[in-house]
């Protein structure tokens, strides 16, 4: 039994991204952890150091899928030997409402930018669904470590990860305080100038509780719940659960 001394830091420290994280170590399903070092969330890996990309050599994480739009990746591409790329392409739609907001002479408040990201969330579990579906797919044909990330691994990355540990058997709380880490944990790219509210810089940078409670009473409202939604609108049936829990859960 491994002591508490040897469990893995799930914050993997690296220069070059901020917000990179093991999801190991959650209970799921009959009380069994995920598997430590086999799954990943992180911000975009454009940024990498030398020394970063030698620590995701040692971690062994083969393969990245990469929910940026086109034009986030063409800004921050990057390319690591032995890592295989997939592009899962959310275009992000904030800063753009944002600047139309803005450029229709409304204030750009707190409140404000947080109802732009709750309904981020929602279509993240509608309209763009089929993009996490294809997520499952590749996790239940991985055979070594992989990693998922968006631009600031919160939003796209942050309902693909609940998504994964709910469908894990994680309960709903422990999903939420992974998902709230990254208030701790990321640091975002820029400094915002003097004439943005910061109530709303920070909503848009950080995470709130609300705005993954968007997209799950998506879930909860149209499906009848994460296991319903799994099944239905994911693809993930009874036997591709168990398959998933074979991969990532240690056994009991």
């Amino acid at each position: 039994m491994r002591r508490m001394s040897e469990v893995p830091s799930r914050v993997v420290s690296l220069s070059g991204a901020t917000n990179f994280r093991d999801l190991g170590g959650y209970r799921g399903r009959d009380e069994r952890p995920l598997r430590w070092r086999r799954l990943f969330r992180s911000d975009h890996l454009g940024g990498l150091t030398p020394d970063d990309r030698e620590v995701l050599a040692q971690l062994g994480v083969a393969a990245s899928f990469d929910f940026r739009g086109i034009d986030e990746r063409a800004a921050a591409p990057y390319e690591l030997p032995g890592l295989a790329q997939h592009a899962l392409s959310i275009e992000p739609t904030v800063v753009q409402r944002m600047h139309e907001i803005r450029t229709d002479g409304q204030a750009l408040t707190a409140p404000v930018v947080r109802g732009l990201m709750q309904d981020l969330y929602r279509t993240l579990v509608g309209t763009h669904v089929h993009r996490f579906g294809e997520l499952f797919d590749h996790l239940l044909r991985a055979e070594a470590p992989i990693v998922f990330h968006c631009t600031a691994g919160k939003d796209r990355t942050g309902v693909a990860a609940a998504l994964v540990l709910l469908a894990l058997g994680v309960p709903r709380e422990t999903v939420m305080q992974d998902y709230l880490l990254t208030n701790e944990v990321f640091r975002p790219p820029w400094t915002p100038s003097a004439d943005l509210d910061p109530g709303a810089v920070q909503a848009l940078w950080g995470v709130h509780e609300s705005y993954l409670d968007a997209a799950l009473d998506v879930v909860e409202r149209e499906h009848g719940g994460p296991q319903a939604f799994l099944r239905r609108a994911i693809g993930l049936d009874d036997a591709r659960r168990e398959r998933l829990a074979e991969r990532y859960l240690a056994p009991a």
